[in-house]
């Protein structure tokens, strides 16, 4: 399915192991994309000193697979410079967009085609 997207609904991720499982399931259903809603991102990933949205971000970019964080994202980049300068520039490349809804998220994949 070119730039199909598997959508990752469920428990919030706690460890890489949780990471994986996504990227195997993106992986096995030929996704090019997954889908995370923002509320089962780790408490601390828009903390970008504790590196944990690099870790995440990092498995994805590995295997060549874009990660969506789907979600209202304001709260977040209000918070931080550093926050709202990366989430711009993720938005701008191939690998890592934060958007608010899945018809974002569709529309951006729809005109990468």
């Amino acid at each position: 399915m070119p730039d199909g997207y598997h959508y990752a609904d469920g428990e919030p991720l706690k460890n890489t192991a949780d990471v994986l499982d996504l990227i195997g399931d993106a992986w096995g259903s030929g996704a090019r994309w997954v889908a995370v809603p923002i509320e089962r991102l780790p408490a601390d990933f828009f903390k970008l000193s504790t590196g944990v949205a690099g870790e995440i971000t990092q498995k994805f970019a590995n295997y060549r697979i874009g990660l969506a964080i789907v979600g209202d994202t304001t709260r977040h980049a209000a918070a931080s410079d550093a926050v709202r300068a990366w989430m711009i520039e993720a938005n701008r490349g191939e690998h890592l967009w934060f958007v608010r809804d899945e018809a974002e998220l569709a529309a951006r994949l729809a005109a990468r085609r």
